[in-house]
């Protein structure tokens, strides 16, 4: 089940909601835990056992600990070993056939046999439950939490189906005091309400229109792909990873303040940002504060001069690609992006500063791009040959035929609304108005502004439920990590 689905928006979610509020609210935790299994169930009904077995260990381990977090070495020993445990649950299930098929590689190139392992099937959200129940038990060792002692109250934190299966990974100190007494505004549902509309906007509308485009540019040869034509290609799916992403982060958080909780935010106009350091301020938030806060820091941050802060930096995002794929090309884009940032850490940064704003933004977004294609690419070999294009040094002759069935005024007039609103534009603008109406209209201009918000939300409803009618299944790009 995908929030983007009439299943979802006029079936699973009005029953939930009035289940949450009809409920005394001694109930409310463990509707939302059946109400979320069941969410996980719908597409993952055997693999529903593997984030059971997730919340028990994870539970049990917390109350650990918790117990033995002023012990000293036995402390250390027992997070350690929790942490581990998480990993290792994440290694067997995502990595463990790309760690075979390169072992067994390495094998036969040395003269040895080949290393078989049957297919592994992935369970949707791994990576997301696996790193928000590290930071849990993280956190509870630091102090910075205590053990939520419920194990229904725990089990519905880690499985609400709202942000389960593509985040933002939220952190149980984000949620803790939410998790006992939820009480939901009247504003807190309107705004909830018009957040998951925004974000089902972004999808159904822009994120799914480029797709198609996207999608065939990178599965061209390449004597059809001339240099346009790849650039065409890549800013297709540069917007459609976009919108795609911050649109189901839109509509968890949205969800969130509909059922009494408050999810941090994770984009911030990543397409708007100067240098890439900036970027990853504004891009996949609470992925990009995890690592920091879990890994960075704890290696040694920017304490130790530039030159380590550089190093550290590459690592993380290795570590960052990986985590996206068990894939040597999400390794590059992790690869890439921290070669990026330490560039900018060890001086770079301050060469960029000195250009006018427009050079800043253009560097930013080549290096993105760049970096967008190996994250779309599935081989290395792929990779290259779409970069070669790029450059201009593919074997696609000038007039080769790829552009055909890649552009309509549809497609255009899609990815101009959202190139101007992936930089922030139309926010901007309705912000500068209505603090202007505001000021000069009172209660009138208030109103009128309520009115014309809930208009637009009413239309996009409107438009996207019609698009969603006449299309099929269209899952999150983050639903494979």
């Amino acid at each position: 089940m995908v929030f983007s689905s009439l299943v979802f928006i006029y079936l699973f979610l009005p029953l939930t909601l009035a289940g949450n509020f009809l409920l005394p609210r001694r109930a409310r935790n463990a509707w939302l835990f059946a109400a979320s299994m069941l969410f996980y169930a719908w597409g993952e009904a055997w693999y529903s056992a593997v984030i059971l077995a997730s919340i028990a260990i994870n539970w049990l381990l917390g109350m650990l600990v918790q117990a033995t977090r002023g012990d000293g070495r036995r402390g250390r020993w027992v997070l350690a070993g929790g942490v581990a445990l998480n990993l290792a649950l994440l290694v067997w299930f995502k990595y463990a056939n790309f760690l075979t098929d390169n072992l067994s590689a390495l094998a036969v190139a040395l003269g040895g046999e080949r290393i078989a392992l049957d297919a592994i099937h992935l369970p949707i959200g791994i990576s997301f439950f696996t790193f928000q129940a590290i930071s849990y038990l993280v956190d509870i060792h630091r102090g910075d939490v205590k053990a939520e002692r419920s194990p229904v109250a725990f089990g519905m934190y880690k499985s609400l189906f709202p942000q389960l299966i593509a985040g933002p990974i939220v952190r149980y100190r984000d949620v803790a005091a939410d998790i006992p007494d939820r009480r939901v505004s009247a504003e807190d549902f309107a705004a909830g309400v018009t957040r998951f509309v925004v974000g089902l906007g972004k999808k159904v509308l822009i994120a799914n229109t480029v797709a198609a485009p996207a999608d065939h540019v990178f599965g061209l040869s390449g004597v059809d792909l001339t240099a346009g034509l790849a650039w065409y290609g890549v800013a297709c799916y540069a917007l459609q990873i976009y919108f795609d992403f911050s649109g189901y982060s839109d509509m968890a958080i949205g969800l969130g303040r509909m059922f009494g909780f408050h999810f941090p935010e994770n984009f911030a106009h990543p397409y708007a940002a100067q240098s890439i350091r900036d970027f990853w301020r504004r891009w996949h938030i609470s992925l990009s504060t995890f690592f920091r806060d879990y890994v960075y820091i704890p290696l040694g941050g920017n304490r130790l001069g530039a030159a380590r802060s550089a190093l550290n930096l590459s690592l993380v995002f290795v570590l960052c690609g990986f985590w996206h794929g068990a894939s040597w090309a999400f390794v590059v884009w992790g690869a890439f992006h921290g070669a990026c940032l330490s560039a900018e850490r060890l001086g770079l940064d301050r060469l960029i500063a000195r250009l006018p704003l427009p050079a800043r933004w253009a560097y930013t977004m080549t290096l993105v791009m760049v970096g967008w294609v190996f994250f779309r690419c599935e081989t290395l070999s792929h990779a290259g040959m779409v970069l070669a294009a790029m450059a201009g040094a593919g074997p696609a002759a000038a007039d080769a035929g790829g552009w055909q069935g890649a552009i309509d005024a549809q497609v255009v007039l899609t990815m101009v609304v959202g190139a101007v609103a992936a930089v922030g534009a139309p926010v901007a603008l309705y912000d500068r108005i209505a603090a202007r109406l505001r000021a000069t209209g009172g209660a009138i201009a208030e109103g009128a502004l309520q009115v014309a918000g809930i208009a637009f939300v009413a239309l996009v409803m409107y438009a996207s439920t019609v698009t969603l009618v006449s299309s099929g299944f269209n899952p999150f790009i983050y639903y494979r990590f």
